[in-house]
């Protein structure tokens, strides 16, 4: 559970972003995460999922600027800044973004809240 292995998890989220991998997307997100959306809506780990899987969310751009990260026993955060584009509810987007994750490490690290901000 070190910082490495979070950091690890994190560049695993953001290819599976990239490839809208769901598969992926749907072992690292908790069952019971809740994200706050860059349009202030709250999400579940089911909204995310659907909206890959129905084509309403691609990510045809991702480019990380900066990534930090802190793991306080089984808990760890990371804070995500970098350039997005694709889709968004339908609607094409592209805006500097900040995502911060809270994971939790249960056999693995796992995304349960989330909130994303346009910068």
């Amino acid at each position: 559970m070190t910082e490495a292995e979070l950091l690890t998890a994190e560049r695993r989220l953001q290819a599976a972003q990239r490839a809208g991998d769901v598969a992926e997307l749907d072992r690292l997100l908790d069952d019971r995460l809740i994200a706050i959306g860059p349009d202030g809506a709250r999400y579940r780990k089911q909204d995310d999922l659907d909206a890959y899987r129905s084509g309403t969310s691609v990510v045809q751009e991702l480019v990380e600027e900066s990534v930090d990260s802190l793991v306080v026993g089984t808990t760890g955060v990371t804070f995500f800044t970098g350039t997005v584009s694709g889709t968004f509810g339908g609607e094409p987007f592209s805006a500097r973004m900040r995502y911060t994750r809270t994971w939790a490490y249960q056999d693995e690290w796992r995304i349960i809240a989330a909130h994303i901000a346009v910068l």
